[in-house]
C-alpha cells in the first residue's frame, strides 16, 4: 500500500501523539490544566484525529474527538481570557 494512500493515518497518529503528550505533561507537572498550551495541544490533536476520520469514518471515535475538540475550544478561550500576571 502506498504511503500517500495512508497519509490520513500519519496525521491521525500525530493527533494522538499530541493528545497523549498534553496528558503526559500534565502528569509530569510541566504544564497546568489552566495553561493555554494544554487546551491548544488537545484542540489540535482532536482536529487531526477528526480529519483522519474523514477518510475512514468511525462513529464512536468521531463522537469522542468532536466533544474533545469542543471542550478544548472552551478551555482555550477560558485560558486566553484569564488575566495575565503583571511582570515586574
Amino acid at each position: 500500500m502506498d504511503w500517500l494512500a495512508r497519509f490520513h493515518d500519519w496525521y491521525g497518529s500525530a493527533g494522538v501523539a499530541l493528545v497523549l503528550l498534553a496528558y503526559f505533561l500534565i502528569q509530569r507537572g510541566t504544564i497546568d490544566v489552566a495553561d493555554w498550551r494544554y487546551s491548544a495541544m488537545n484542540l489540535l490533536g482532536a482536529g487531526l484525529i477528526l480529519a483522519s476520520l474523514a477518510v475512514e469514518f468511525n462513529l464512536s471515535a468521531f463522537l469522542v474527538e468532536f466533544f474533545w475538540l469542543v471542550i478544548s475550544v472552551y478551555g482555550l478561550v477560558k485560558a486566553l481570557r484569564r488575566p495575565q500576571p503583571e511582570s515586574t
